[in-house]
């Protein structure tokens, strides 16, 4: 397939469905909504969003339905990167090429649209007028959820942070904090578009192992960028994690075993596929893609 034109078509779909979600720049509080879509708008790969709706149609569902949940995806992991950056994190000054948010707004109103975001995300999940079974959407909001917060994402963040500058850590700690940090969005983003899909259960075990390999291979995949990606390329300080010391599989266990890694990952995402037609040919796809982006 040609995944170049999947994955802009897909990004298009979600960045129209953004457009319509998302309170309007000159909506009062302005400073605020124009903070959140700077963001949101700033151009991001989607991969959140697209793995949902990818899910989603390889167990056979529309995409239309499951865009709502797809661009909560996209919110909670654009307000992750916008904490992230803060100086009392990792105090970065650009974000995709372009001036970092608390650059732009400064740091209390960068909190507030980080705080709005991840909101507004819930408010999107739960809207009464979406159709659809209303369970499957209960136990979408319940995974995203789960998958946000200490069990996950911000989790992940906490011990990223604990273990930055104290020199090798255990590869069981690494693990975690990549899982966590980045994998767990990608695990629920997967789950969730294979459940808006009316998934089987042995459908959605083996999307959830297809989720547990490209999260960790996605991050696996960013540690080796920042060894041999470019400024450019990556429209941040490259060796910035090295810089920093930050826990990363190239400074544990080297380049080389890091892409062998990368690319297990890959087989075993492809593995957990297996059972799956056509339909599932952008997960195949994406898979494989996630090891060679230089981005």
């Amino acid at each position: 397939m040609d995944l170049k034109d999947y994955l802009k078509k897909r990004c298009q779909l979600v960045d129209r469905a953004l457009e319509r979600f998302l309170p309007e720049g000159g909506e009062l509080p302005a400073s605020l909504h124009g903070s959140m879509r700077y963001s949101v708008f700033a151009g991001g790969k989607r991969v959140r969003p697209v793995l949902l709706l990818a899910a989603c149609e390889a167990v056979g569902g529309e995409v239309e339905p499951a865009l709502p949940a797809a661009c909560a995806m996209e919110m909670i992991h654009t307000y992750s990167l916008i904490h992230d950056d803060l100086p009392a994190m990792d105090d970065d000054d650009f974000r995709r090429g372009n001036p970092t948010n608390h650059k732009v707004y400064g740091e209390a109103t960068a909190i507030l649209a980080g705080d709005a975001l991840l909101t507004e995300a819930f408010i999107l999940l739960s809207r009464s007028e979406d159709a659809g079974d209303a369970s499957a959407r209960l136990r979408v909001i319940h995974e995203i959820a789960r998958a946000a917060g200490s069990r996950g994402m911000v989790g992940g963040q906490v011990v990223d942070m604990e273990s930055e500058g104290k020199g090798a850590i255990d590869l069981a700690i690494l693990s975690y904090i990549h899982t966590h940090k980045t994998g767990a969005l990608i695990r629920a983003s997967v789950r969730a578009g294979a459940i808006l899909g009316g998934a089987t259960e042995q459908g959605l075990e083996a999307l959830t192992r297809y989720g547990d390999a490209i999260g960790l291979a996605f991050q696996i995949a960013d540690d080796i960028l920042d060894v041999e990606g470019t400024t450019e390329q990556l429209g941040k300080d490259a060796g910035s994690d090295q810089a920093r010391g930050k826990a990363t599989y190239p400074a544990l266990v080297g380049l080389d075993a890091s892409k062998q890694r990368a690319q297990e990952l890959v087989q075993m995402a492809l593995a957990a596929l297996a059972q799956f037609d056509e339909r599932a040919e952008p997960l195949r796809a994406i898979a494989s893609y996630i090891v060679k982006r230089n981005s």
